[in-house]
């Protein structure tokens, strides 16, 4: 039996399990003692003044039973039945439908009506068909099946609906055709086809979770193909790759894609810049050197932007401020670490000569553009303010280890014998400075504290800050 239309690893059968055992005479077993998947369906009630089936779909699986059977008359009882309520529980699984019938004086009978499953090699086909066209599981989810669905499995090789001596009946009436009893099951399931056409697959042999996985594997294999597809693609699936895809398909495709993966841990350092040292020469007016520096410049504020992204609190962050030309200069020369000659290029660019660019890459790297302007600027603080700093000045320490304080300028304060200096900027936190060949360059990070300010001096401790008082 082909690839198409015989064995199944759901079971070893095209049909599903008979319960009676034997061989069909075609070398199949059609009782392997696997079941494979199974739903069963409560049964309906009455179908009194409707019609059994009012998809298309439903219609086409009862035209298979009409075309195939050759009494109509017991067609019509069966109908009757099922009409009535004559069916009970219906169980479908891959190959076979079973469900117990009562006439009308009440004899149960249990018939079942087989349908061939499909093979691996015709599910690999509408698989690969499904894949490409979402738009169709958009539609089996919606439980519809349209008919481009049908026709592009057809032109697959692969026949959904069943047709005329498809649906095989047997029953423990003894009847040799379809008798009441499997007509009326028939006429049911139609119902049920109505509402589902995933238990027409589940007949063929895959049900709607297996089915779906194995969607989601191939939409997962499928995307990490260069182009999304294989060396196979035909002009109008490369047509349809630049024109992009219906909004229809693509909200389709997220019940089977797979989960976006997990994001990946930020890499401990930046990347390395280009070299760009080569034999070429450069075109007039560009630095090769310059540019080296900027690529690994952008490396190093590309990883400082993932981490500030990936750290908690992120979103409810203000945005960073923007930088003058002359403050981006100080923190280049701060954040690459140029040679002398780029260097001097950089602070030409800050406005400072060379000599002042050592003190303001040092103030960056405490405190960016806070600290630089502590650097750069002497405000005037406000009465108010003044006085509110001598006081913490005062309270800072306590009695008998607070240093000799000097007012050394309008926000400044010196300590006596020690080369040392605080800062008050104007959201009243203190800096640390130090005096160095007769410079003050900063010495620490900030503090809301003046004592913590001056104990965080780095490269050297604050001797001789011992004294009697505070001269403010």
């Amino acid at each position: 039996m082909s690839d198409d239309h015989g064995y199944d690893d759901e079971d070893d059968s095209p049909y599903g399990v008979d319960s009676s055992g034997g061989d069909d005479g075609a070398g199949v077993s059609r009782d392997s003692g696997r079941r494979g998947p199974e739903v069963t369906f409560a049964a309906l009630p009455p179908a009194q003044g409707r019609g059994f089936a009012t998809s298309w779909w439903g219609r086409a699986w009862l035209q298979a039973l009409e075309d195939t059977a050759l009494d109509g008359q017991q067609l019509k009882q069966g109908r009757q039945l099922a009409r009535k309520g004559g069916v009970g529980a219906v169980s479908v699984r891959p190959g076979r439908i079973t469900a117990m019938v009562r006439d009308r004086d009440g004899t149960a009978h249990r018939s079942d009506v087989l349908l061939q499953q499909l093979g691996s090699g015709a599910w690999d086909r509408f698989l690969d068909m499904a894949v490409d066209r979402a738009g169709h599981i958009a539609a089996l989810l919606d439980r519809e099946m349209p008919p481009h669905l049908v026709e592009d499995a057809a032109g697959a090789g692969v026949e959904l609906l069943p047709g005329i001596g498809d649906l095989e009946p047997e029953c423990t009436c003894g009847a040799w055709d379809h008798c009441p009893h499997s007509g009326a099951l028939c006429y049911q399931v139609a119902r049920l086809l109505d509402e589902d056409p995933f238990v027409l697959l589940l007949m063929r042999g895959r049900d709607e979770r297996r089915l779906l996985d194995e969607l989601q594997v191939r939409s997962a294999a499928r995307a990490v193909r260069p182009g999304g597809g294989g060396e196979g693609e035909d002009t109008g699936d490369a047509e349809r790759e630049v024109r992009g895809v219906p909004a229809g398909e693509a909200f389709a495709a997220d019940g089977i894609l797979p989960p976006l993966p997990a994001l990946p841990s930020a890499p401990d350092a930046p990347g390395l810049g280009p070299s760009l040292d080569t034999e070429t020469p450069p075109a007039p007016g560009i630095d090769p050197a310059a540019l080296e520096v900027l690529a690994a410049d952008s490396a190093v504020r590309a990883h400082r932007m993932l981490l500030d992204a990936l750290a908690p609190g992120h979103e409810e962050q203000p945005l960073p401020v923007e930088l003058t030309p002359q403050q981006d200069a100080v923190r280049l020369a701060a954040d690459a670490r140029p040679d002398a000659r780029i260097r001097a290029r950089l602070a030409a660019g800050s406005g400072r000569p060379p000599v002042d660019l050592d003190a303001a890459v040092r103030a960056w790297r405490y405190g960016g553009v806070a600290a630089l302007a502590v650097l750069d600027e002497e405000w005037a603080p406000a009465p108010e303010d003044l006085g509110r700093a001598r006081a913490r000045l005062g309270e800072a320490w306590e009695a008998g280890e607070r240093p000799a304080l000097r007012a050394s300028g309008r926000a400044r304060w010196t300590v006596a014998g020690a080369d040392l200096q605080l800062r008050l900027d104007r959201d009243g936190r203190w800096w640390p400075y130090r005096k160095e060949r007769g410079r003050w360059v900063p010495a620490g990070p900030a503090d809301d504290d003046p004592a913590g300010a001056l104990a965080g001096v780095e490269d050297g401790a604050a001797d001789g800050m011992s004294g009697v008082g505070v001269a403010v």
